[in-house]
């Protein structure tokens, strides 16, 4: 028999369906609420609402548990590579080798973007934040593939997904390069995708890319970390915008810009500009962690906690041993960094910060890895947008093969109530 929640309201008692998920989550269907008792929930950031089912991305916070499909995040980023991943999130099962050989060529077919595009880029200022200019070009891509994507069609769903990956990540690296004035570069077929990316980012003209494998790894480990975390800000945005049956393009450039929100993909940069500040007072770690814990202070440090993940952050102990392969590789001698190692053993070790779960999360390790690189801070979070494309194209195709209704919230009135219009000359 199927369990039911009782909720009374002036006396009446209503019951609702319990739901549970598979791995135990507990929640009640009150799609009914509204039209059998007049009421509504009201649940600001919607922190204790389900707005779908999914079989996408499981996440327990009080344990630490990030899961894409029912495999571990730590299995994933130790035997996985991105794309791996990304055909995992949006078509529900690991890749065969002939699937995955297909798809990363498949990838390869669309990596040409529209010349006209450049007409586009060339109107913004070089001062233009990255992530403006990618959501920008993200939404223009509409432009140049008009027919929208029949998601009940597998072949037209895979092209699309294939084309999304390929056009993505070249015009992600076209932001950087319009920045910094350099010539736009062009997808080398005969590399992989991570490779790819850091070519088009840091190749000039006179002289061809060097590749360093610990740093190429510590990347595409960060593109899976980063893949998908359930129904966080911009994916919600992803969902919310594609179920007015908004096109697939348009949809992830509503999803850019809800991540480019410093409390949401910025945080990484928020991490490098708190670095910054303690590097430009002094560089005194010892005085910054005092002012932490200083409950007076408005100071605090970033990169630190995590609002889900309440013991700690799994993507963290990843991506930490990256971190120190990618700075041992690189040697980089940089104050800032140094300022990063000796915070992170103060948080590691001192009972202030154990005991309150303060560790570091993935946003502290990946601003550093990005620094070692000689990405620029603005640049951070459209990484961030690269890794979460899989995971918000796996979103949006769920969201409309389950055919999920137009989202619309509802709200509780509470400014004047009827009054009668003023002339102007009695105002």
């Amino acid at each position: 028999m199927s369990k039911t929640a009782t909720l009374e309201i002036d006396g009446k008692k209503y019951e609702f369906p319990i739901i549970v998920g598979t791995e135990n989550e507990v929640a009640i269907e009150i799609g009914t609420l509204r039209s059998a008792t007049g009421a509504i929930t009201i649940d600001p950031g919607y922190k204790n609402t389900g707005s779908c089912k999914s079989e996408i991305t499981f996440l327990d916070g009080e344990e630490g548990i990030l899961r894409y499909r029912g495999y571990s995040i730590e299995e994933l980023a130790e035997k996985a590579d991105f794309l791996e991943v990304s055909y995992l999130l949006i078509f529900g099962e690991l890749p065969k080798k002939a699937e995955l050989e297909k798809f990363e060529n498949d990838i390869r077919k669309h990596t040409l973007v529209n010349e006209e595009m450049k007409n586009i880029i060339d109107g913004f200022p070089k001062t233009a934040h990255p992530m403006g200019v990618l959501a920008a070009l993200t939404s223009a891509l509409t432009a140049f593939n008009p027919k929208p994507v029949n998601p009940n069609n597998e072949k037209e769903m895979y092209d699309a997904v294939c084309k999304t990956m390929a056009k993505f990540l070249v015009i992600a690296t076209w932001t950087y390069r319009k920045s910094m004035g350099l010539p736009l570069n062009y997808y080398d077929n005969t590399k992989g995708y991570v490779e790819n990316f850091m070519r088009m980012m840091f190749e000039v003209p006179t002289q061809p890319y060097k590749f360093d494998k610990k740093v190429i790894d510590a990347l595409d480990k960060l593109f899976i970390l980063h893949a998908d975390h359930e129904q966080n800000c911009s994916t919600s945005t992803v969902r919310i915008v594609g179920s007015s049956h908004a096109g697939l393009f348009a949809s992830i450039s509503a999803g850019v810009s809800a991540l480019w929100g410093p409390l949401h993909g910025g945080a990484n940069q928020a991490v490098l500009e708190m670095l910054e500040e303690i590097h430009n007072n002094g560089g005194d770690v010892a005085k910054y962690v005092l002012k932490a814990k200083d409950k007076d202070d408005s100071f605090r440090l970033m990169g630190f906690g995590h609002r889900v993940y309440k013991n700690f952050d799994p993507r963290a102990t990843i991506i930490k041993q990256a971190a120190n392969d990618v700075l041992d590789a690189l040697g980089v001698d940089d104050p800032l960094l140094d300022i990063a190692r000796e915070l992170e053993k103060v948080a590691l070790e001192d009972e202030y910060f154990k005991t309150r779960n303060l560790y570091p999360n993935v946003d502290f390790y990946s601003g550093i890895i990005y620094r070692a690189m000689g990405i620029p801070v603005g640049m951070f979070t459209v990484l961030f947008a690269i890794g979460r494309l899989p995971g918000w194209i796996a979103q949006w195709k769920e969201m409309r093969l389950n055919g999920e209704p137009i989202g619309r919230p509802r709200q509780v009135y509470t400014g004047h109530t009827l009054r009668p219009f003023t002339e102007e000359k009695n105002r």
